[in-house]
């Protein structure tokens, strides 16, 4: 009994970090390496419909609408392409991302969620805000945002990373 109790709260525990989103703070950190800041990024139209509609639910909780940048759009896509190139779906890498943000544009704190296989923004953002720790980073003390949407050519399923920060 012990046993199956154990085994239980340890696949639950798994679980629940699997499913944690990202955060980081750029409090003690320091960045020593040269970046450089992407000023382009061609927005799809689910990315563009994905980010108005998270800051319509920002604005119907009252918090301020988030300021799309580029820079972290382009970062969003770096992370889908490398999902879908691993075939896997995970936060890799998120601290070069973050450090990056805050080096390149003088955030103080970054945070990132991740989804994969919804069909619409409308569903995904469902899903982000029915879970806790995505629900805070979209609810966030953020100023920014920056979001990307690949699709894998291999199966059709969608990848999302979306990056935000307070700048």
């Amino acid at each position: 009994m012990k046993l199956t109790l154990l085994r239980t709260l340890l696949l639950a525990a798994v679980i629940c970090t699997m499913n944690s989103c990202s955060a980081d703070s750029s409090e003690n950190e320091t960045v020593s390496t040269t970046v450089e800041k992407v000023v382009s990024y061609n927005y799809n139209t689910i990315e563009l419909e994905t980010m108005e509609l998270i800051n319509e639910h920002r604005v119907s909780v009252g918090l301020n609408r988030l300021e799309k940048i580029n820079h972290m759009s382009y970062k969003s896509e770096e992370h889908d392409n490398y999902m879908i190139a691993n075939n896997v779906v995970n936060h890799n890498d998120f601290t070069a991302r973050s450090e990056n943000i805050m080096k390149t544009l003088g955030a103080k704190s970054v945070s990132e969620n991740i989804a994969y296989n919804f069909n619409t923004p409308e569903s995904v953002l469902k899903a982000w805000l029915a879970s806790p720790g995505h629900k805070e980073n979209i609810e966030g003390n953020f100023t920014h945002f920056g979001i990307a949407i690949k699709e894998n050519p291999a199966n059709g399923k969608k990848y999302y990373t979306n990056i935000f920060a307070k700048i």
